[in-house]
């Protein structure tokens, strides 16, 4: 399996405007393109959070754990659709209701730049995480903190938890 370096991707302002469109593999190519993602930080009631494990196909960040749900926003969609889509995609789930949007903000790499859409929800049913990761789990707040700096975590997710910690928590 790979990524598609042809699937179109909006290219926008910081406030999120459409002004054109790019590939992914222009996006992922070093341009610093700003293209829109979303991202769902997915808890339990227990208090715990699910991350996934990206796999090692994966152009960026592979083999390392990340947010639950990580995707981009395709060509004509909305942050919503986008969240909808990506949550089944990758966790083979629908969710009961609307996670609750924290924030958004730019978020820029030596290989990417991305206008990064947060969001939390709590879940406590069955996850079935798809082809596309490496897999997944819960994780306790213990142990995610007791890993943060050792390069087990995507640096956009350790950056993002550490940044909206009071929020997540």
């Amino acid at each position: 399996m790979r990524d598609n370096n042809q699937e179109m991707f909006p290219i926008v302002d910081e406030d999120g405007n459409i002004l054109s469109a790019a590939t992914r593999g222009e996006c992922h190519s070093g341009s610093k393109l700003l293209h829109p993602v979303i991202h769902l930080h997915l808890f339990n009631t227990k208090g715990e959070i699910y991350l996934q494990k990206r796999p090692d196909w994966k152009d960026i960040q592979p083999g390392k754990w990340d947010t639950a749900v990580g995707g981009h926003i395709d060509l004509g969609e909305s942050v919503e659709q986008a969240l909808v889509r990506e949550v089944n995609e990758e966790l083979g789930i629908s969710l009961p209701h609307t996670p609750q949007r924290l924030a958004h903000y730019v978020f820029e790499s030596d290989r990417e730049r991305e206008l990064v859409f947060v969001h939390k929800v709590v879940y406590d049913a069955p996850i079935h995480p798809s082809e596309e990761l490496d897999g997944g789990r819960f994780w306790t707040i213990a142990e995610l903190k007791e890993n943060i700096g050792k390069e087990v975590f995507t640096p956009n997710f350790e950056s993002e938890f550490l940044r909206f910690e009071k929020e997540l928590l």
